[in-house]
C-alpha cells in the first residue's frame, strides 16, 4: 500500500511539474530539451545495436515493449507478457534492438507501408507527406529498459542514431512518421525536428489503448541541413549533427546483404507460429479481410500452414508477386543506339520478374526499341540484358517504366529464383552464395 501511495504521489508531482513547464515559451522549452542531449561518440563496448532476428532477441524486445506500454497505460497486461502486433509479423517491418552485455535494453520498430498500411494512418492525414515523394516508414514500439532511462540517453541516443543510419542507407526511407503521447511530442520536435501532421492530435488512439496521441513527420532529405544549422557549433557531446552524420559507432551492426534489397524480413514460419499463434492471439484476433491480406503477403506453402484459415479465399484474390517480401533498389542504366549514336539513361530498378522489370528514371525513356539494360544487383552481382520499354508514365522530373527482356542472363535468373523462394534476409544472402556460374 505504501509503495502504491508513493508511486501515485510521484506521478502527481511529475504531472504538476509538466503542467508548470508547459507555461514557459516554446523556444525556452525546446532549449531545455536540447540541453539534456548527451551523445557519447564512443559508447561502452558492451553496447551492441542490431536487427532483432532470433527468437530470443524478438521475445526480449516484445517483453520490454509490453512492460513499457503497460507501465504508461498504453495497453492492458497480456498473459503472454509480450506486445506483438500484426505489424511485427510483416516482412516490411524491421525491429531494431540495443543489447548491453547480452541483454536487450532498448527497442524500436520501423514499419514500412504494406497492404496493412500504417498504425497511425487511420487517424492522421499523410497527404502532405506523400506529396513530397519517397518512401514512408512509421517509427513505433519504442522502449528503453527502466535501469537505463535516467542515464542521459545512454541507450536512447545510440538507438536513434541506429534508426537514422538504417533508414537513410538501408531501408530506402525518406519520411519518418510517428504517433506519440502529447507529453512526449516536444522531445521529437525539439531534438529531431519532427513537424506535426495536419490533424495535430486525437483524444483516443486505438493502437495505444485509447491514449491521446499527436502525429508528426520528419523529412530525412532536409534533416541534415537543419541539424547542421542548430547543432553545428555545439560541443561534440551535444552536437547531434556530428553524431548522426559524421560519427561512426562501432557498436552498430548493420545487416549483411548480397543484393540491393531494402527490407530485412526475419519472420520464419516457426517464428510466426510461436509469437502470433502460440504465445499471443494476434492471428486469431484478425478479421477475415486481414487474414486474407496476410495470406497474400506470405504466399509460400511453408507459411500457409501457420497462418489463420481464410474461409472465402476468392474474396481475397489479388495479383501475387512472389518477391513481395523484398523491396529492392538497384542502380542501373539503359543504353539505346539509333543512327550510330548511343544514349545512356540512368535507372533505379525496383521490381524484378522472369521476363521483365520495373524501374524509375528522371529522364523520359524511349519506348518500343531494344537496348541494353545494365543492372547492379548487389555489391558483387551485375546483370546485362537486352530489354525494351513497353510502358511508362513520366510526370515532371520522375517516371516509372516497365521493361520486357529478350532473354535473362544467369545473374538475373539467380536473383529472381531466390526472390521467389527465399523467406528471410538471411535466405536471400545465402541462397546463391555457393551456386556455380
Amino acid at each position: 500500500m505504501r509503495n502504491s501511495r508513493a508511486s501515485g504521489a510521484k506521478r502527481h508531482l511529475h504531472q504538476t511539474l509538466r503542467k508548470v513547464f508547459s507555461f514557459f515559451p516554446r523556444a525556452f522549452r525546446f532549449a531545455v530539451y536540447r540541453s539534456f542531449v548527451d551523445c557519447d561518440p564512443k559508447p561502452d563496448k558492451r553496447l551492441v545495436l542490431k536487427i532483432a532476428e532470433t527468437k530470443e532477441e524478438l521475445e526480449a524486445c516484445f517483453r520490454l515493449l509490453h512492460d513499457a506500454y503497460v507501465g504508461s497505460g498504453f495497453m492492458k497486461p497480456d498473459p503472454s507478457g509480450m506486445r506483438a502486433t500484426i505489424y511485427h509479423a510483416l516482412p516490411t517491418t524491421t525491429t531494431l534492438c540495443a543489447k548491453f552485455d547480452g541483454e536487450v535494453v532498448g527497442t524500436l520498430s520501423l514499419i514500412r507501408e504494406s497492404v496493412f498500411g500504417f498504425p497511425l494512418q487511420s487517424i492522421f492525414d499523410l497527404h502532405d507527406v506523400r506529396e513530397k515523394k519517397g518512401r514512408v516508414a512509421e517509427v513505433s514500439a519504442l522502449a528503453v529498459h527502466p535501469k537505463f532511462r535516467k542515464t542521459g540517453g545512454t541507450i536512447l541516443f545510440p538507438l536513434m542514431k541506429f534508426m537514422y543510419e538504417y533508414c537513410t542507407t538501408y531501408f530506402d526511407t525518406r519520411h519518418l512518421v510517428i504517433a506519440v503521447n502529447p507529453n512526449r511530442i516536444e522531445m521529437y520536435e525539439s531534438l529531431l525536428f519532427f513537424e506535426r501532421l495536419t490533424e495535430n492530435s486525437v483524444d483516443n488512439y486505438d493502437f495505444a489503448n485509447g491514449a491521446p496521441a499527436v502525429g508528426a513527420s520528419l523529412d530525412l532529405h532536409v534533416a541534415p541541413e537543419i541539424f547542421k544549422r542548430v547543432y553545428g557549433k555545439k560541443p561534440r557531446r551535444k552536437n547531434l549533427y556530428l553524431y548522426f552524420l559524421r560519427t561512426r559507432l562501432r557498436n552498430i551492426v548493420m545487416p549483411g546483404r548480397r543484393y540491393f534489397t531494402t527490407n530485412d524480413p526475419v519472420m520464419t514460419p516457426d517464428l510466426l507460429d510461436y509469437f502470433f499463434n502460440e504465445r499471443t492471439h494476434t492471428f486469431q484476433d484478425l478479421d477475415d479481410r486481414e487474414k486474407g491480406l496476410l495470406h497474400s503477403i506470405y504466399n509460400l506453402p511453408e507459411y500457409q500452414r501457420v497462418l489463420p484459415p481464410v474461409f472465402s479465399e476468392s474474396t481475397f484474390r489479388v495479383r501475387q508477386r512472389k518477391h513481395q517480401r523484398y523491396s529492392l533498389k538497384c542502380p542501373g542504366s539503359f543504353s539505346v543506339t539509333t543512327d550510330g549514336k548511343t544514349a545512356v539513361y540512368a535507372l533505379s530498378v525496383v521490381e524484378f520478374s522472369d521476363d521483365g522489370f520495373l524501374a524509375n528514371s528522371k529522364t523520359p525513356l524511349p519506348g518500343n526499341v531494344w537496348g541494353a539494360a545494365s543492372v547492379r544487383l548487389g555489391s558483387e552481382e551485375k546483370s546485362v540484358v537486352k530489354a525494351m520499354v513497353v510502358r511508362g508514365n513520366h510526370k515532371g522530373s520522375y517516371g516509372f517504366y516497365g521493361f520486357k527482356l529478350a532473354e535473362s542472363d544467369l545473374a538475373w535468373r539467380k536473383l529472381v529464383g531466390v526472390l521467389k523462394s527465399g523467406t528471410t534476409h538471411e535466405d536471400l544472402d545465402n541462397a546463391t552464395r555457393f551456386l556455380q556460374d
